[in-house]
């Protein structure tokens, strides 16, 4: 069946809002607020704070406008995103482009003026390694699991350079958490969509491999190394032993997941382990402020 005209389609607001993936944006709020959280020595003026929100969310909104523009055709053949504003026809690609542009340019420059240039370098390095670098590579390999990781562990460090205006190890720590913490979970939903990506043509491990083999070794791998990299807040001091032990059982339980899944690669052990890793990030980043501001 052709599809419809939709070179003048603009969509209703609830498209464009649909266009900034909000659960995404919010998460990326949110870990962008825990940086300034933990790297603020005394607390930090509003203006500054509300700069840093502001600009974070445009890129962040901007980039995943592209990628759905970039990703329209692909997500047509997909159960999951069919029904996205420009996959859907109710908005034409170029009016997403131009929004995403818009903003996501609008929100670097926000961060370069009223916060610091190297908030502002994070927040392009996060841009362009999710519409330039992860988007299109997602047809290519499956490696794009792991590029796409890193843009969005990048918020903290924005957080976390807004206030302190430098790289220290407690950014280094938070990326780490946050880049560790999504491939789990990307891969469960990899695994519980395979046959949608399949359909789309994304050459995702869930997809090349079927047998799960290495989609559940990488589970385990990712799991294991997320432990240590959990635990660091407390050996540089951002936290105390409440937040150790906190850190430690729910990594634990986490990792017990993705063991469980080498054993039975189902449907339903994958969601699973997608429902803990749901829980895990928000537990441990509470965990983590309640200990730090207590």
């Amino acid at each position: 069946m052709k599809r419809p005209d939709t070179a003048g389609a603009t969509g209703g607001f609830a498209d464009w809002l649909e266009l900034t993936k909000p659960r995404i944006t919010l998460m990326v709020l949110l870990t962008a607020g825990i940086g300034i959280l933990l790297a603020a020595k005394e607390p930090p003026g509003l203006e500054l704070v509300l700069a840093t929100v502001v600009g974070t969310w445009l890129v962040a909104a901007g980039s995943s406008a592209l990628n759905h523009a970039l990703e329209h055709r692909l997500d047509a053949l997909m159960e999951r995103t069919a029904n996205r504003p420009v996959a859907a026809g109710r908005m034409a690609p170029r009016a997403a482009i131009a929004f995403g542009l818009l903003i996501g340019v609008s929100g670097l420059l926000l961060l370069a003026w009223r916060v610091n240039w190297i908030t502002a370098l994070l927040g392009l390095i996060a841009f362009l390694g999710y519409v330039v670098v992860y988007t299109p590579l997602k047809v290519k390999s499956s490696l794009s699991t792991l590029v796409g990781a890193i843009p969005g562990a990048i918020p903290p460090m924005m957080g976390w350079t807004a206030v302190a205006g430098e790289l220290e190890p407690g950014a280094w720590v938070l990326f780490g958490l946050l880049f560790l913490w999504q491939l789990p979970h990307f891969l469960a939903i990899a695994w519980i969509c395979r046959d949608d990506y399949a359909r789309a043509g994304f050459p995702m491990l869930s997809v090349i491999q079927p047998d799960g083999g290495s989609t559940a070794r990488q589970m385990v791998l990712y799991g294991l190394a997320l432990i240590p990299v959990s635990l660091a807040p407390t050996v540089l001091g951002l936290a105390g032993r409440g937040y150790f032990a906190g850190a430690l059982a729910l990594g634990v339980l986490y990792l017990a997941l993705g063991v469980a899944f080498v054993f039975d690669r189902s449907e339903a052990a994958a969601r699973r382990v997608l429902l803990a890793s749901v829980i895990y990030l928000p537990a441990v980043l509470g965990v983590l402020v309640f200990d730090r501001i207590a």
